[in-house]
């Protein structure tokens, strides 16, 4: 049994009845752009995160870039993000017009901490993005504080946490702006790019209305009061996502469930994955582990039919494009990098293939420990 690292058809098949009836009616009613099923899903979307309002976009990189534009972020301003988010995280600052500075991540959770953003800030300092990384929470508790000492804004790129909570607190609704991705590979995902900003700010949410429909004044087409862009949801993906959205807590229950079994298997073993924080409720987007031998790992889960991913193999700061925005090394986050290894983790894996997996990595404790007791 070959087990792939995802499978998007059963989460297909779960709403292609549905989502066909609705397309049949948007086709019927010519409205592909805004209109009801946009303002459907991001009421429910809005209602689902526990935020005052949701401004549909075209991807999460926009959702980043609209919501720094809108709180007037740009030319000379710097923001933090961690080093080891997917590139779009310091990607929509620098097209935003500001500048990433990179900020290094607890070892144990790799996420950025009040302790590691704190080293990273100047008199430039505007936001801080936190990253919900995998499927887990920040603590939101200390970066809020710090950045409301210092008078800083909290975005959060919670592109892979539909449906964590932190304190009981939906991701995206604590800090200013909560921004994500709807690529069909997330938590909830579109069959295409999509993306949203959610927030109870009413200024902001009305400033990235008119950014995302090329700067037009409320209640006016032909009038355009700021420079804006065309980012706007479009209806066929908001009908995809108000399907989906029903299903989104059960489809994050089970994730849970397989995390737990993978974390039962790897207890004790030299493949470790990665912490979650007590105060967190995680949706796992990704199952993470570590191993500083993850080449021979990963060369063994291959070998036994386990397909596997590296989410992310090169810090950030790391690029060409982005080092001049650091001042040295992020030694965490650098080693983390070389030790990461991504599971096969969707929904609708078989009770088979997630023991496949389960059994595969007892086997690679038994391995190791032969190698280690070898050279002893």
């Amino acid at each position: 049994m070959r087990v792939p690292f995802i499978d998007l058809g059963p989460m297909t098949q779960e709403v292609r009845n549905q989502v066909s009836a609705r397309w049949s009616a948007l086709l019927d009613s010519n409205r592909f752009v805004g209109g009801e099923a946009v303002d459907r899903f991001e009421s429910q979307w809005a209602e689902y995160c526990g935020s005052a309002d949701a401004i549909g976009v075209a991807n999460g990189t926009d959702a980043l870039q609209l919501a720094l534009r809108a709180m007037g972020i740009g030319e000379r301003d710097e923001v933090i993000v961690p080093a080891n988010s997917f590139v779009a995280t310091a990607e929509a600052v620098v097209l935003a017009g500001a500048a990433p500075r990179f900020a290094d991540v607890d070892p144990r959770t790799l996420l950025v901490t009040a302790e590691t953003i704190e080293p990273v800030i100047t008199r430039r300092t505007r936001a801080i993005i936190v990253v919900h990384l995998y499927g887990q929470m920040v603590d939101m508790d200390e970066i809020c504080a710090l950045a409301d000492r210092l008078g800083i804004h909290v975005i959060e790129d919670a592109a892979q946490a539909h449906g964590a909570t932190w304190r009981e607190r939906k991701a995206g609704s604590v800090g200013r702006a909560g921004c994500f991705s709807f690529y069909p590979g997330k938590n909830l995902g579109a069959f295409g790019d999509a993306g949203a900003v959610v927030t109870s700010d009413v200024q902001l949410a009305a400033s990235i209305r008119s950014l995302r429909d090329h700067g037009r004044a409320a209640g006016s087409h032909y009038e355009h009061a700021v420079i804006g862009t065309n980012s706007r949801l479009d209806a066929m993906q908001a009908v995809v996502l108000s399907a989906k959205l029903e299903h989104l807590d059960r489809w994050n229950l089970a994730r849970r469930a397989i995390m737990a079994r993978y974390r039962t298997a790897t207890d004790g073993t030299a493949v470790q994955l990665v912490a979650e924080s007590p105060h967190g409720r995680g949706v796992h987007h990704l199952a993470v582990a570590r191993t500083p031998r993850r080449a021979e790992v990963r060369h063994w889960l291959d070998s036994w039919g386990i397909e596997t991913g590296i989410h992310y193999p090169t810090p950030i700061h790391c690029f060409g494009a982005y080092q001049r925005f650091t001042d040295g090394p992020l030694p965490v986050a650098e080693r983390a990098a070389g030790e990461i290894l991504s599971l096969p983790l969707w929904p609708q894996m078989s009770d088979d293939q997630v023991g496949r997996v389960a059994q595969a990595l007892e086997l690679v404790r038994e391995l190791l420990q032969s190698r280690e007791a070898i050279h002893a």
